[in-house]
């Protein structure tokens, strides 16, 4: 079962790779750019075949180590033989 987890700070975290992309992108041409966020995106390939089993496997590796809690927010975009 192939599972996909994205990672963001959360919005009331700054984020300073996400403001220095978002001028290289403005000066680069791309004025129209008004905010960037950066993450991180993880691709598991789990031996789980219950969808509800390995959502709530994933969440506690989210809480566990994935994600920071504290500054980060996660979700999970799918779980699913065909992710």
């Amino acid at each position: 079962m192939k599972a996909r987890v994205v990672v963001t700070l959360k919005k009331s975290v700054l984020d300073p790779q996400g403001v220095a992309v978002q001028h290289a992108l403005s000066h680069l041409g791309f004025p129209e750019v008004q905010d960037v966020r950066l993450g991180k995106l993880i691709e598991l390939d789990l031996s789980e075949s219950d969808p509800a089993r390995a959502r709530e496997r994933l969440k506690a590796m989210c809480d566990k180590l994935l994600a920071n809690t504290v500054i980060e927010e996660y979700r999970i975009e799918s779980v699913g033989d065909g992710a």
